[in-house]
């Protein structure tokens, strides 16, 4: 059930919030933008509406098999944890365990967002380049097999799988799992917040004489507790997408920590703080919508199950 549930609130979150994780990722991995009104701007003049959405594909193919990881994770690791604790896995559990099932359910992610992590981030940050126009003055001779000297190319990556090959045959696997340790500390920590804040704040909202919040308490829940996760996740983005961004050209980065610091030397601590209000304005609609649906799809099979 769980598993269900999570995969239908999962892509229900990618739909709502994806135009502004690619503004995200811009901004932290490119220093031109001077700010979200400046990257916007940017990319609808360069690429229209279209740019918002490069690499999108990728993510709503998986992102359900993922948020279905996740969710079952946590819940059948909870289970676990009450049952070996309290001798029932129906048993209420502790805030220890609970933000042990998070870190848990975080720390599986990683395996498989890295490469999807990879592809969305290349995709995201090459611009789009236009061919020039076969009329044009440019133009080479129909049967001239060799491009004139002032052509554009077009952009590296044709799309998602052509980017997870093209890394793939170019990097290795291990180009497939570049930023895996950044996004291991992001992803432990923020899912043990993430889980931890929306159980605390579900109690709170719940009425006397009631078990369960009703949408609106778990709209509000869903939505602080996805703020408070990326507000300490966000650090570890920047280094993630930065990382996950360096093989296109020359490389300048040896590794998690050479980032960090060479990031912070660059610009400044406050380069790892980049992306933090539009992560906290993304999260909050993405996750309301994750945790409404996936608490409705929960309830529904329930309902059909006895």
């Amino acid at each position: 059930m769980d598993f269900v549930a999570g995969a239908i609130g999962g892509v229900c979150g990618v739909a709502v919030g994806y135009p502004l994780d690619t503004v995200k990722v811009k901004i932290q991995t490119e220093p031109k933008y001077r700010g979200i009104g400046h990257c916007v701007w940017d990319t609808y003049r360069r690429e229209r509406l279209r740019g918002f959405y490069r690499g999108l594909s990728l993510p709503v193919c998986t992102v359900s098999l993922i948020s279905s990881v996740s969710f079952g994770t946590y819940r059948h690791c909870l289970a676990h944890i009450c049952r070996f604790r309290y001798g029932s896995p129906d048993a209420k559990p502790a805030k220890t365990d609970i933000t042990l099932s998070g870190f848990a359910s975080g720390v599986v992610r990683v395996f498989l967002t890295s490469p999807t992590e990879v592809a969305k981030v290349r995709l995201q940050t090459q611009t789009q380049q236009r061919r020039p126009s076969a009329s044009g003055p440019s133009a080479a001779p129909p049967m001239c097999p060799a491009p004139p000297a002032g052509s554009v190319p077009g952009p590296k990556y044709r799309g998602p799988l052509h980017c997870l090959a093209t890394v793939a045959r170019e990097e290795g696997l291990r180009g497939l799992y570049k930023g895996s340790s950044a996004l291991l500390f992001r992803d432990g920590h923020s899912f043990a917040t993430y889980f931890l804040s929306y159980t605390i704040l579900c109690e709170q909202l719940t009425p006397a004489g009631h078990s369960q919040p009703d949408v609106l308490g778990v709209l509000l829940a869903g939505g602080c507790a996805g703020v408070l996760a990326w507000a300490v996740a966000t650090p570890m983005d920047v280094i993630k997408s930065r990382l996950q961004a360096d093989g296109q050209g020359q490389r300048r980065y040896r590794g998690l920590l050479h980032c960090v610091v060479t990031s912070v030397r660059e610009e400044g601590p406050r380069v790892l703080f980049k992306g933090l209000t539009l992560n906290c304005c993304r999260a909050f609609p993405v996750n309301m919508v994750v945790f409404v649906t996936y608490e409705a799809v929960l309830r529904l099979i329930r309902g059909l199950s006895t």
